[in-house]
């Protein structure tokens, strides 16, 4: 094998800016595929991806190029651009040389943008900028490339003016990363490690995993052992993807491609695991470090029968989403269900959906919350993930709660109102500065659980829609923070409560009470909502009884007989309010989520 002949590299850019254009264009130019074959986002594989027009799986391909009389094998990764799909970006970056990076010619440089860059130089990747989208009407690519030349400190020569639709200067760009991405490096002739950088369940071949060749060479039929978990298993398959997956004899040093291992727990090949020969003592690859989801949010399913159906379907989704986790949780009000972590709130809706169309189930999904730590007047510090979790208040000496460092690209025209807002959500401002005349980015300190809900919607409609938002977990700092109940006729409801600061509870109370008086149904006795912290009742609302005209079927009389049909009305309904059982309907959590 000639390693000086591969080139290995990614697609990095902001939601939206023609990553999975150009690698329709890449695959026509080199002919990977034929033409009657080709598709609009060819490599976004999932029916939801080509829905929502975005990249929510990495995917990589091997494509062969001429390039001066030489035969070139390129492996491209294509990548996510959304933020709540970063960890999918970085595992890319670890398998890569170099990095394409795209800019929209008449966006300009996005919050996400800089947050890919600054991935990128931490792997020390070879970065070749590339202004995209040339060919729209509005396109600025002057502008756009002394932004890039500001940022990345480049000469104006070394950026590439493309477009991805009309496939100008794509042939450029082949040339560009073989003459600027260096070729992998590794040992041919040491212990052979592959670094396993995704992974996916197939229900005949079992567990499929992406891999990446550092050193030596794996064969069809070898014994292999995952280095992290001590698993081992056979070699079944072997091979690269075209983009399908395409079989061959041998992977060798440098090349990307895929092993069949025939395992059937996902666990048993991890995301950044090491793969390595049966019986060699090699050591482990550096790998990726652990996500940590700071989003949760519980996942029911509308009938309880459902339940060992959602349980198989988190199982399998696991297995080609490595960032969500998920934990067996009860409520009263809901049944049985699982305790997830997201990345964010994208990264909650893409699993919800994926979870109800590829498995058939109708599930609902409790108020999203934030990681809290808890340190209780013992001295212990307690990490919780659900409300129901918070211990008696007289019990905590300290709540912290988790702090983002978030970048908003926004031009100027809107920076009034968007610095309202982060004041409002208790936002520490840490640097503004000019990326151009009319563009800046804004640099703050924000407690996650205020970014979580509406912030976002909020920020995108102040700015008409040109603001970006990229964020970063930076830690946990104290915070002045309350457990609110909800309390429908006096019984708590687990499934409700919430974690909020403490100024803003008795308007979160009242708004969560409000909604609730508009989607429980009248009952035919008096229903109390109240929010509460502790013994404190900080918002109450009524929901009146449905009244029977049990009189109507008087035709004459005493008065008296009215009067003792009354009577007796009123003890039933006392009766049935002293049982206190108000079913909630799904529809009322379901309005809730949609604050």
């Amino acid at each position: 094998m000639n390693e000086i002949k591969i080139r290995n590299f990614c697609i990095i850019a902001h939601i939206d800016h023609g990553k999975s254009t150009l690698a329709d264009r890449f695959l026509e130019l080199t002919k990977t595929v034929e033409k009657r074959n080709m598709k609009e986002q060819l490599l976004d594989t999932m029916e939801l991806e080509r829905e929502r027009g975005i990249t929510i799986k990495l995917q990589p391909v091997r494509m062969k190029y001429s390039k001066g009389g030489e035969e070139y094998t390129l492996n491209l990764i294509d990548t996510p651009g959304h933020v709540d799909f970063s960890y999918e970006v970085s595992r890319s970056l670890a398998a890569v040389e170099g990095a394409i990076l795209l800019v929209d010619a008449s966006q300009g440089i996005e919050a996400q943008t800089l947050t890919n860059i600054y991935m990128a130089l931490e792997h020390n990747l070879e970065i070749i900028p590339v202004v995209n989208k040339i060919d729209l009407p509005q396109a600025e690519p002057v502008r756009v490339a002394k932004e890039i030349e500001k940022i990345l400190g480049v000469k104006k020569e070394e950026i590439i003016f493309a477009s991805a639709k009309t496939g100008e200067g794509v042939k450029e760009i082949l040339d560009r990363i073989i003459e600027k991405v260096p070729p992998p490096k590794g040992n041919e002739d040491g212990d052979s490690r592959a670094l396993i950088f995704d992974s996916f369940y197939d229900q005949f071949k079992g567990v499929i995993t992406y891999v990446r060749v550092f050193d030596g060479s794996f064969s069809l039929r070898q014994k292999i052992e995952m280095l992290g978990t001590k698993k081992e298993a056979e070699i079944l398959e072997i091979g690269y993807l075209n983009p399908a997956l395409t079989p061959l004899k041998s992977l060798e040093t440098g090349q990307i491609g895929f092993i069949v291992t025939g395992l059937r727990e996902v666990k048993d090949a991890r995301v950044g695991d090491t793969i390595t020969i049966a019986g060699k003592s090699a050591q482990p690859l550096p790998g990726y470090k652990k996500v940590t989801p700071f989003v949760f949010a519980g996942l029911f399913t509308t009938s309880g029968e459902d339940f060992p159906l959602l349980k198989d379907a988190l199982a399998k989704l696991t297995l080609s989403d490595s960032s969500l986790t998920y934990e067996p949780e009860s409520s009263t009000a809901l049944g049985f269900g699982f305790r997830c972590g997201f990345l964010g709130l994208l990264h909650l809706e893409i699993v919800k959906e994926r979870l109800e169309r590829e498995f058939n189930l109708d599930l609902i999904v409790t108020s999203p919350s934030v990681t809290y730590e808890i340190v209780k007047t013992s001295g212990e510090t307690i990490v919780i993930k659900n409300p129901s979790e918070f211990p008696d208040m007289s019990a905590v000496k300290e709540i912290r709660e988790p702090w983002l460092r978030i970048e908003v690209v926004t031009p100027k025209d809107y920076l009034g109102g968007i610095i309202k807002i982060l004041q409002e959500k208790r936002g520490i401002q840490k640097a503004i500065d000019y990326i151009d005349e009319t563009r800046m980015v804004l640099a703050y300190e924000i407690p996650m659980g205020e970014v979580i809900t509406d912030f976002y919607d909020n920020l995108k409609t102040i700015s008409s829609g040109y603001a970006s938002l990229g964020y970063e977990i930076i830690g946990f700092k104290p915070g002045d923070m309350a457990k609110i109940d909800i309390l429908v006729s006096g019984v708590k409801v687990d499934a409700l409560s919430f974690i909020t600061f403490r100024i803003n509870a008795y308007k979160e109370g009242l708004k969560i009470v409000s909604k609730l008086k508009e989607s429980i149904p009248k009952q035919l006795f008096k229903v109390t909502l109240q929010a509460a912290i502790g013994g404190k009742i900080l918002a109450r609302e009524d929901i009146p009884a449905l009244r029977k005209d049990v009189t109507a079927k008087l035709y004459g009389g005493d008065v008296t007989r009215k009067r003792k049909l009354l009577e007796k009305q009123k003890k039933g309904k006392k009766k049935m309010k002293a049982i206190g059982n108000v079913e909630i309907p799904t529809e009322a959590f379901l309005e809730l989520l949609r604050k």
